[in-house]
């Protein structure tokens, strides 16, 4: 008996999935992975890529990821050259220096 309930349960959770499972990639992806692959297909202009990662995680989870990964690259090129993490943030974006 228990064993059918569960069943059922397992039926009813897989229901309430967004997508229709493919099954071509059944296992969970974090929602840091989802950012950088999100990202890096933005830079390459990858369409198919893009639109795969945005669908691993939910769109507020991969805001986050994405403004997390903004956050550490910043860092990460202040740090390479020597400047503080705004000047690169805005030299990135193409503004005038503060």
């Amino acid at each position: 008996m228990w064993g059918r309930v569960r069943e059922l349960c397992a039926r009813v959770l897989r229901s309430f999935r967004t997508e229709a499972d493919t099954g071509k990639d059944r296992r969970a992806h974090n929602l840091f992975e989802a950012a950088a692959v999100y990202v890096s297909a933005r830079a390459e202009d990858d369409q198919e890529q893009i639109d795969e990662a945005a669908g691993w995680v939910s769109p507020e989870a991969l805001s986050f990821g994405v403004s997390e990964l903004a956050c550490r690259a910043v860092i990460a090129l202040a740090r390479e050259r020597d400047e503080s993490p705004q000047a690169v943030a805005r030299t990135l974006l193409g503004l005038p220096a503060a």
